[in-house]
């Protein structure tokens, strides 16, 4: 188990694993249904960010376990961990932007409260594991947002 140093890393992480699983399957779920005009182009990018949403979360967790702990890992577990809602409707595609950008910008957040506990406990590795995803998810939501431009 983890020493208790590491706890507040641990969970803001958990919270990190979740929201990143969630809008896993939310960006899998619209790249399956996306419809209308920009069909080809947001297929493409959504499987492009789920592609590496799949990269994400293993790494997540297995510093959870570098830490001591166990990751997270039920869909019941992530529904009470994640900052991200989940997906049941057939959203247009504009609406599916919309939330995906919306959605990035909630991991950037959830990615600083990362930095803040691991900082707070010298854990440099973790530090930079947050910062790597604030800087993806602030690409990604910036790719989302220019499809909305008139």
């Amino acid at each position: 188990m983890s020493d208790h140093a590491n706890e507040k890393t641990i969970e803001s992480l958990s919270v990190l694993l979740a929201s990143t699983y969630t809008l896993y399957i939310k960006t899998h779920n619209y790249h399956w249904n996306v419809t209308g005009p920009m069909f080809s182009t947001l297929h493409a990018l959504f499987e492009m960010q789920y592609t590496e949403l799949a990269a994400a979360v293993d790494e997540i967790a297995e510093r959870i376990r570098v830490l001591g702990a166990y990751a997270p890992g039920s869909a019941s577990a992530f529904s009470k961990l994640s900052k991200i809602a989940e997906e049941n409707g057939h959203p247009s595609a504009i609406e599916m932007i919309q939330s995906l950008a919306s959605d990035q910008g909630t991991i950037e957040s959830v990615a600083r409260d990362v930095i803040e506990a691991a900082e707070a406990n010298g854990d440099q590795p973790s530090v930079d594991l947050a910062i790597r995803r604030q800087e993806i998810h602030g690409k990604n939501a910036w790719m989302l947002k220019s499809h909305l431009e008139k």
